[in-house]
């Protein structure tokens, strides 16, 4: 007996002891660093761990589940060894849901109960009706029968059917009333999670180390999330053409990582981890009979449209709309309008949205969007009876709930600047956030200034009269790169009003960079064809083709104003088509292009011609259209 107590002892002191070899500890960690990429993020927790003798796993819990698995780094100071890191998903420990959807649900069991209540009075409804069906049936073998008490009888029954219908159909319009709205709730609960990033799962890090002692040690551990971005936006100010131009440097940041950052060091890099780093390679480039020219598309600026989704057709707030290999980029307002500046016309633009699958368009002047969910359809059951169309204040009170809560805006920038760090690295540039930094989990856009710029300006007028008569102030920064600037969209203002936007392009490659300030009404320009000296002559095999134009400028401003107009003459591609110029009025000529160009300084209410002449001569048989 005393020996087989002594077994028993012995195996559960194994048993313990192989427990104990393998235990594992819940670690809660904190996110100490963020260093956001143009497309995704990388993500730094630290955590004060103790580890134990032997063989042990450490649970980093509350991880955001939209991690890359293969970025994920884990180190720690002491003596121990590192056997293993894991990454699963957590269904079982599901995120804090918001007050507003818990609220929400709360009203849904509300109208359930109305449900419930419903189909039984409309059972008991149908009982009666069964009923009186039964009773209309007067046995005819009764001679005795009283006809004033079967006219009562029959009276009565018509009535109660009547009255029984009239409630079956009240019934029935209060159920489709409830049903509508409990269908209401279920998308408003749906858009809720769409737009603060509540999930059903967190994600876990498990760390298996293996010690000879205890003690007491340090972990980071850091990965990348997908789910969140940022890209600039800039405010250009100009007071009057005397004075500094001021470029505000900002960055619109934004994250759907399913974990706030709280506090947190925020370093802001023009790196993009997505952009492949292989180098590319040139593969031969074949010439054969058959090929032929596209054509030179049209120019496009600026894009415009709406957004909506494909199952319902209701505009899509808050879509991340970004040039693609570009950071240039923009939101979709609270009734689906964006409106975005272009590099190019063949510019890829690419719509994103948590809750919808990713889409990629050719720009176009307008091009609107149905974004297709990514995610099951709400399961919309009318289930007979849902709720009751008295409550419609109710009803209301949610619409206007709804309306707002969808409404995902920028948040209002700090009034104080913040401290920023520039830091030039090999490859990539970083902006390192002083004051700590909160991001919340929301998809909504946080402004962070990065600096502002006060740069001399170069400032002179522009006009096209070719393509349109209008004049543009425009402003010249030179050695503008070694601000750092990232491609985006810029807000002008000129003289304290907002004018418009515009677009800083990085890739182009010069020093100096042209802004448009918008347009001056105050210097008048016309471009006439003067039609009595116009000429179409045929000698021999040949046909001449003259045009006159006279460019009259205007300037009616109390200030003289420096002016660049530019024109062009025709440029022949065929040896057989002969260009002259006549008259281009001391006008500088790029002769590969045909482009003229001419300085002019033109005093307050001083008026200028200038003449453009020039004849075109090509065979008779041949099809040349002559501007």
């Amino acid at each position: 007996m005393t020996k087989k107590l002594l077994f028993i002892t012995c195996f559960v002191i194994g048993l313990a002891h192989i427990a104990n070899a393998d235990e594992s500890q819940k670690i809660v960690s904190k996110v100490q660093k963020v260093t956001l990429f143009l497309n995704g993020a990388q993500v730094t927790r630290t955590s004060a761990v103790s580890i134990t003798p032997g063989t042990s796993t450490l649970v980093f819990e509350d991880i955001s589940p939209d991690i890359d698995v293969q970025s994920i780094q884990v180190r720690g100071a002491g003596d121990f060894t590192i056997l293993s890191v894991k990454h699963e998903i957590n269904y079982l420990n599901l995120q804090q849901k918001q007050k507003q959807v818990e609220q929400l649900q709360l009203q849904q069991k509300q109208l359930r109960d109305k449900i419930s209540l419903l189909n039984y009075v409309l059972s008991v409804n149908q009982e009666e009706y069964n009923m009186l069906v039964k009773n209309q049936v007067v046995s005819g073998q009764n001679s005795n029968l009283d006809v004033l008490k079967l006219k009562q009888a029959l009276d009565f029954q018509t009535a109660r059917l009547t009255e029984n219908k009239r409630k079956e159909q009240l019934i029935n319009n209060n159920i489709a009333t409830v049903n509508t709205e409990l269908q209401r709730y279920d998308k408003q609960i749906a858009d809720i999670r769409k737009s603060s990033g509540i999930t059903d799962a967190t994600s876990n890090i498990l760390v298996t180390v293996s010690a000879k002692a205890a003690l007491q040690s340090q972990f980071t551990l850091t990965y990348l999330v997908n789910n969140a971005s940022w890209y600039p936006t800039y405010d250009i100010r100009a007071k009057n053409v005397n004075s500094p131009i001021t470029i505000s440097y900002k960055a619109n940041v934004t994250q759907q990582s399913g974990e706030d950052w709280k506090n947190v060091k925020l370093t802001l890099s023009t790196g993009n981890p997505t952009v492949s780093g292989g180098k590319p390679e040139l593969t031969p480039y074949y010439l054969n009979y058959g090929m032929y020219y596209a054509g030179q598309q049209s120019s496009i600026t600026k894009v415009t449209g709406r957004i909506s989704g494909q199952d319902d057709h209701q505009p899509v707030t808050g879509v991340s709309i970004r040039v693609k290999g570009t950071s240039i980029g923009t939101l979709s307002d609270a009734a689906g309008n964006y409106s975005i500046q272009v590099p190019s016309s063949s510019a890829i633009l690419e719509y994103s949205s948590l809750g919808y699958e990713k889409t990629e368009r050719t720009a176009q002047a307008v091009l609107n969007v149905d974004l297709k969910p990514s995610v099951n359809s709400l399961n919309e059951v009318v289930v007979l009876g849902y709720g009751s169309s008295e409550n419609k204040d109710y009803s209301s009170s949610l619409q206007g709930k709804s309306a707002g809560l969808k409404i995902r805006g920028n948040s209002s920038i700090q009034s104080t600047p913040i401290e920023v760090q520039q830091v030039e690295n090999q490859t990539n540039v970083e902006f390192n956030i002083a004051n700590p930094y909160s991001v919340p989990s929301d998809g909504k856009q946080y402004l962070v200034e990065i600096s502002e710029v006060n740069t001399e300006a170069t400032y002179q007028y522009f006009v096209a009269p070719k393509l349109s008569t209008d004049v543009f102030l425009t402003a010249r920064i030179t050695d503008w790169n070694k601000y750092n600037f990232l491609s985006g969209e810029a807000n002008l203002f000129f003289e304290g009003t907002f004018i418009g936007k515009s677009l800083i392009d990085t890739y182009a490659t010069g020093d100096t960079l042209n802004l448009s300030l918008g347009t001056d009404k105050n210097i008048v320009v016309t471009r006439t064809l003067q039609k009595d000296l116009t000429e179409k002559q045929i000698f021999g095999g040949n046909k001449k083709e003259t045009r006159d134009w006279l460019i009259t400028v205007k300037n009616r401003k109390n200030q003289p104003v420096s002016l660049l107009v530019e024109d062009q003459v025709p440029v022949a591609q065929n040896s057989a088509i002969e260009v002259d110029t006549q008259d281009i009025s001391a006008a500088e000529m790029d002769k590969l292009t045909g482009k003229l160009s001419w300085n002019l300084n033109l005093k307050p209410q001083d008026d200028k011609q200038l003449k453009l002449k020039y004849q075109v001569k090509y065979p008779k048989n041949q099809l040349v259209i002559v501007q």
